[in-house]
This record gives C-alpha cells, sequence and structure tokens, in this order.
C-alpha cells in the first residue's frame, strides 16, 4: 500500500503540498513494532568539516595540514590519545561521561560524489553513488512496517519543507511553526463535497492535517519545561522539538521521527569563528534536548544522530576554510547509547589522489544499526543491501 505526504508551511493552508489521495497505511493490532523509540535526526547542512569537529591531534599530520586552522592540542577536549572534540562542544562532555555520546568516526560511502545536492540525495536514499532511489530510506521503513494507527505522523520537520529522509510518500509533515501549524490546521473543517471530486480531495487531505495537528495539541495545559533552551533559530527548534514530544505523550498520539537541520556548515573561507559558533549551538541545543527529554521521562526512548552531506577536505585552503571533502565523524546519542568511539581514527598518511580520505565506515551501517537496534526492523530491504551493525543500543 502507498504511503502519503503533506507540508504546511507557517504561512497559510494554501502553502500545504498535496500528495494524491491515497490513504494511510495503518499497522494492524499485534504488530506494533519499536516506533515508540523516538529517532531524532540533525542535519549538519553544508557539510561539517569532521577533522574539527573531532580532532585527531595525535597525528602529526593534521598540523602541516593545518597551519592555521588546526585546534590547539591544549585547547581539545580530549575523549583518547589520539581524538579529542572541539573546545566549543564542550556541553556535550556531560554526556560522553556518562557514556550516552557515541562518536562515529570516518563515516562515508564508496565513490563519493562532492556536490551539495547529490551527496545528501545519497544519504537521505541511502542510494549507491550510481544509484537514484526515488524515496528516503525512512519511508522505506515505515512502507515495510507502519506505524501504529495513533500516531499522529511518521515524522515531523521542523524549520524547513525538506523532508529529506521522509520524502517520497511518508506519513510526514514540514513545520517551521508549531503554534501556526495548529492554528492553521484548525481551519480545516468539513463542508459538503457532494458532486465535487476535486473538493472531496482537498478535504480529504485538510482533514488528515487536522488528525496530524491534533497530535500536536496539548491536552490541558502545555507542559512547562525547567529546561532552559538556547536562544535563536536552532535553539527554537529544539523547544518545539520537545513540545511536540510532549504533546504526543499527552495525547497518547507521539510521532517516531524528528528532523531538525543546522548550518550552513560550508565553511571554505574563514572558518574557524563560524564553525566554532555552529558547533556551540549544537552541542549547546543538543544538551537541551537532552534534558528536555529527561524532564517528560523520554531520554531512554529517544535515539539523536547527526549527519551531513560531507565532510571537508584534509589540507586548509588559501583562504583559512575547507572545501568539500569525504568523510566524517558523526554523533549519536540518547538514554540507551553505548558511548564510546566507533569506527576508525583518521590516517592523514593516507589520503587520495584527490587530498581526501577514504571512508572507514559506510554510513548505512549506522542506519542498520538504528533500523535493527531501535525499531526491531530487518535493514536488509530497505537499505538494498546487508550492512554491519554497530553495538550501539543498550536493550
Amino acid at each position: 500500500m502507498h504511503r502519503r505526504q503533506f507540508c504546511l508551511s507557517s504561512a497559510s493552508l494554501g502553502a500545504a503540498s498535496l500528495a494524491p489521495a491515497i490513504s494511510w497505511a495503518q499497522s494492524p493490532i499485534g504488530s506494533r513494532p519499536g516506533y515508540e523509540n523516538l529517532l531524532i535526526l540533525v542535519e549538519l547542512k553544508g557539510g561539517n568539516d569532521g577533522l574539527n569537529t573531532v580532532v585527531p591531534f595525535a597525528d602529526s599530520a593534521y598540523r602541516v595540514l593545518r597551519p592555521r586552522l588546526g585546534i590547539a592540542r591544549d585547547q581539545v577536549l580530549q575523549l583518547d590519545d589520539k581524538v579529542g572534540l572541539h573546545p566549543a562542544l564542550q556541553a556535550l562532555m556531560p554526556l560522553w561521561q556518562k557514556q550516552e555520546l557515541a562518536v562515529v568516526q570516518g563515516l562515508g560511502y564508496p565513490q563519493p560524489n562532492l556536490s551539495h545536492f547529490r551527496s545528501i540525495e545519497i544519504w537521505d536514499t541511502a542510494s549507491r553513488a550510481e544509484q537514484y532511489l526515488p524515496d528516503g530510506w525512512l519511508t522505506r521503513a515505515f512502507a515495510a512496517r507502519p506505524t501504529p494507527a495513533t500516531f499522529s505522523a511518521d515524522g515531523v520537520n521542523i524549520g524547513s519543507q525538506e523532508l529529506g529522509p521522509l520524502a517520497g510518500g511518508a506519513r510526514a509533515v514540514a513545520l517551521a511553526n508549531t503554534e501556526q501549524f495548529l492554528s492553521n490546521a484548525r481551519l480545516a473543517a468539513p463542508a459538503s463535497t457532494r458532486n465535487n471530486a476535486v473538493l472531496a480531495h482537498l478535504l480529504k487531505v485538510e482533514s488528515d492535517i487536522v488528525t496530524a495537528a491534533d497530535g500536536f495539541r496539548p491536552r490541558g495545559e502545555r507542559m512547562q519545561f525547567k529546561t532552559e533552551f538556547p536562544r535563536g533559530a536552532f535553539g527554537d527548534a529544539i523547544k518545539t522539538a520537545a513540545h511536540i514530544v510532549a504533546s504526543g505523550e499527552q495525547s497518547g498520539r507521539p510521532v517516531a521521527v524528528l528532523r531538525l537541520s543546522l548550518g550552513s556548515f560550508d565553511t571554505h573561507q574563514n572558518q574557524a569563528g563560524t564553525h566554532a559558533g555552529l558547533l556551540t549551538q549544537l552541542a549547546e541545543g543538543l544538551a537541551a534536548l537532552k534534558s528536555a527529554m529527561e524532564e517528560m521521562q523520554r531520554w531512554d526512548r529517544t535515539t539523536v544522530m547527526t549527519y551531513a552531506e560531507f565532510g571537508r577536505r584534509p589540507k586548509e585552503n588559501l583562504s583559512v576554510g575547507t572545501d568539500h571533502g569525504t568523510v566524517a565523524a558523526h554523533f549519536i546519542l540518547g538514554g540507551k547509547v553505548k558511548g564510546g568511539l566507533f569506527g576508525a581514527t583518521p590516517d592523514l598518511s593516507r589520503l587520495d589522489g584527490s587530498g581526501n580520505l577514504p571512508y572507514a565506515l559506510d554510513f548505512r551501517s549506522v542506519y542498520a544499526s538504528l533500523l535493527e537496534k531501535a525499531w526491531g526492523l530487518d535493514s536488509t530491504a530497505i537499505l538494498g543491501g546487508r550492512f554491519s551493525t554497530l553495538d550501539l543500543l543498550r536493550s
């Protein structure tokens, strides 16, 4: 059975993207997968510099490749005797110390593409480099095993209309402003549709929007978090995510996925200040997200993953920035996450002919790990092949 998606901007119902009128698939009683384990994706738009995020401070080649841009060894937040975090990620250190933060190094894929558009498409669809797929990897997961009928939606994209891994047929909502979304959704009202197929279709779509919106609407008084959310657009997105989860908990109509984004990390020039500011926003936002989830006693049923289209080239450029590269490190965090280092520490003596690092771990191995260990799904058909899984989550 096909699935459909809808988008709603913060402007008006007229901005909704209306897909063909196909009913939502429903999960029969007794076949519910582990979708109560919430997955939160954070896209680092533009391609985050992995080497200045997780710094290989013990590799002497790092200083040679980055004489001006390299992070001083005494500033690095040391994780082991080889690597450490950028100092702007200080807010993540309590999660590392509690073993709730996994750092996965060397993520990439064969035959990497250095186009922003194409590479993020590869990550969103979990395709091979030469393969073009019409739907996102999460859309295929929900097609293989639908979310329960009680869920408001499969996923919510906060902050933009791009659905990324939820594109192509998932029950997905894109919204920039939760309050405006609820206000707009209440405008959808029943009307006579006799002898008017077009109107009937539009009202069916609006009815689906109301259904999803009702799950976001708090029952009784909206939860007042003690957590202090960071200021700025990313902090607002984190706060919106927390309220969506809280409303789903209150209404009994949750979602399986939330997707946020932060950027741009496309730091071709004068990288140092821009990158530090973005990493500060990321770390403080994720720390606030953890705090809010703990207030709801939801942290043990939440897994957060960062991702980006690619990393940056190891050698700094003439503009004291970095150009498009191949691999990068990414973070996975949550109450059930087995903290530690995964993948392989970059060996900067092994650059390819373009001056880039070979990948150590296919990014689809992370997807397979989450699909199988968090949701109990068979990842092989969803990802188009068998990928090794990582021991990322405690049972």
